[in-house]
């Protein structure tokens, strides 16, 4: 067996051991070893992308939602570059990544050899751990080595802060094995060709065998019990915030239960659900309502930060818990205090003045917000975000693009229980928000879940066009890609910048791209939707398939703006 076979099928028998089980493949030559591996192993699903990008946040969407780590593999050059903004994702959201780069041996770097640039450290700060591999060769230690490596190397991506993780991989020719492997089913004699494989290798010095069983290198043992949560100051005005983030949101909702304070939850939280408040966005935009309802204790979960109005709030508080282990979000800086889990204070009641006060606010903001939205029975961005909330059906999974459609989510979206909401917050980018929304479809789904839905705007799509483009024979999710398409960048007819003379072409970005021409590149099914009461047989089918809504950059923002005055007219009354 050569040598870069070897340590190719021994790390890639190594992290499956450890409980691999989904892998992305950009095709490349230099990369061949660790492909072939990934392809022959029984346990790990394999899928293929042509765009490094692209395959880059299909993974960050696989590991999102199966929250396990996903193997990311390129060759060797800008081919790992692609994978940057990825990184980027899913470490400042928490995604466990293995990222494996392919590269040329020591001798051949900084030569001017042909796909050759300087990988080590591409990534920087983004990576929870970086490894140089070295080149393998066949010598005594090797199989100690590479599997202590995966079994580190998983650990660092997965435990306690998930991220990405990089393991950088010189290979030297031969990149092919002398014998292939069977891709998994086809030899009925070979439940693991790579296991076999590694056990008949008697041509090293060593075994590259691993422990018996099938168990990891390293096993590592989870700690007993959770951390020692915290008890609150009693204050009947506390209010609860749940940010964006994979954390359990039933502590969180008890929490509100016990004192009454008001559960403020965005979509991405998954904790908008019970008697959390969802017209806070408009409440908090009230500055009478805000000013009357100064909070004396702020805790915050997760990454809040949707909303200016909600980041203003934060610092109206005297005291502000956020809660996390080691890193905790605090993006306006108001946190007077840090702590791993919270209680309710001793003797909290519900049933309090404040409390009232917040259900009856929330009560009229939202009979405000559906009576402006239900006047009209054409299809705006925010009625569609609060419609394709509501009538997803339970086990559903729901990308919500970056931008405007997760504000329009935030803004308009009611309580409701039985559907998983994600979206790429980390960075909050457009881009790869197809590729993330299929991956997250496919774990979803393979994990038993219902249809995939996402949200998205008409530059994301165009941004990650590649996304759609599935080689045959490639898994394909049941993923309904919801377009709203105003042509162009509709976040920015409600920022400072609407009104300057040079808006159109430097923000508005008109690009006159219909979403059909997009499905037709694709060969994906399209529906053009109008009217609300057609959504639910638009959202009806199976597959990959492109659902358009078309509207008006600056009709939209109107809207907008008569949902907040008539929330506004509804409080005062």
């Amino acid at each position: 067996m050569n040598p870069s076979t070897a340590l190719a099928r021994v790390l890639v028998d190594e992290l499956a051991r450890c409980g691999l089980s989904e892998a992305v493949v950009a095709p490349g030559s230099r990369s061949t070893p660790l492909a072939l591996a990934l392809a022959a192993h029984p346990d790990v699903r394999v899928h293929v992308r042509v765009d490094e990008r692209s395959a880059a946040y299909l993974a960050v969407g696989l590991a999102r939602t199966q929250r396990l780590p996903a193997a990311l593999v390129c060759t060797s050059g800008t081919a790992a570059a692609n994978f940057h903004p990825a990184v980027l994702e899913a470490d400042e959201s928490g995604v466990p990544l293995l990222v494996l780069t392919a590269d040329r041996p020591p001798e051949l770097r900084g030569t001017g050899a042909n796909q050759t640039v300087d990988q080590i450290g591409l990534f920087g700060s983004a990576v929870r751990m970086f490894t140089e591999v070295g080149t393998p060769e066949p010598v005594a230690g090797m199989t100690a080595y590479w599997r202590s490596l995966a079994c580190r190397a998983w650990s660092a991506a997965g435990t306690e802060r998930p991220g990405p993780v990089h393991l950088n991989l010189a290979f030297r020719e031969p990149l092919v094995p002398e014998t292939a492997l069977p891709a998994p089913g086809e030899s009925p004699s070979a439940a693991d060709p790579v296991a076999e494989a590694l056990a008949a290798a008697d041509d090293w010095p060593e075994p590259l065998i691993g422990r018996p069983s099938g168990r990891p290198w390293i096993a590592r043992h989870a700690a007993p019990r959770g951390p020692e949560p915290v008890e609150l100051p009693a204050v009947e005005r506390g209010v609860v915030v749940c940010g964006d983030g994979d954390y359990d949101p039933i502590p969180y909702l008890a929490l509100a239960a016990q004192t009454g304070w008001p559960l403020l939850a965005e979509p991405t939280s998954n904790a908008r659900r019970g008697d959390a408040v969802s017209a806070y966005r408009h409440l908090l935009a009230s500055p009478r309502f805000a000013a009357e309802h100064e909070p004396e204790l702020v805790v915050t979960a997760g990454r809040p930060g949707l909303s200016r109005q909600l980041l203003a709030y934060l610092g109206r508080a005297e005291r502000h818990f956020a809660v996390g282990t080691g890193r905790f979000a605090d993006p306006v800086r108001t946190a007077t205090d840090t702590v791993p889990a919270v209680a309710a204070p001793a003797g909290a009641r519900p049933d309090t003045g404040w409390a009232r006060s917040w259900r009856e606010a929330e009560r009229r903001a939202r009979a405000a917000v559906d009576g402006v939205l239900d006047a009209e029975e054409a299809l705006s961005e925010i009625r569609l975000a609060r419609d394709l909330a509501a009538q997803a059906p339970n086990g559903t999974l729901l990308f919500a693009g970056s931008s405007m459609p997760i504000r329009d989510l935030d803004a308009a979206m009611s309580a409701r229980c039985g559907a998983r909401i994600i979206g790429n917050r980390g960075v909050s980018g457009i881009d790869g928000t197809v590729s993330s929304a299929v991956g997250a479809a496919l774990a979803h789904q393979r994990a038993g879940g219902g249809g995939g839905y996402a949200l998205l705007g008409d530059l994301a799509m165009l941004h990650d066009q590649n996304g759609l483009v599935l080689g045959l024979g490639e898994p394909r999710p049941d993923l309904a890609l919801v377009a709203v398409n105003n042509d162009g960048g509709g976040i920015f007819s409600g920022l400072e910048q609407a009104g300057h003379p040079r808006f159109e072409r430097l923000f508005g970005t008109p690009h006159g791209v219909s979403m059909e021409r997009v499905a037709q590149m694709a060969d994906v099914p399209y529906t053009h939707l109008e009217w609300a009461s057609d959504l639910p047989k638009a959202l009806l089918g199976e597959g990959l398939r492109i659902v358009e809504v078309c509207t008006g950059r600056a009709d939209s923002a109107a809207l907008r703006r008569t949902v907040q005055q008539a929330v506004e007219a509804a409080l005062e009354d």
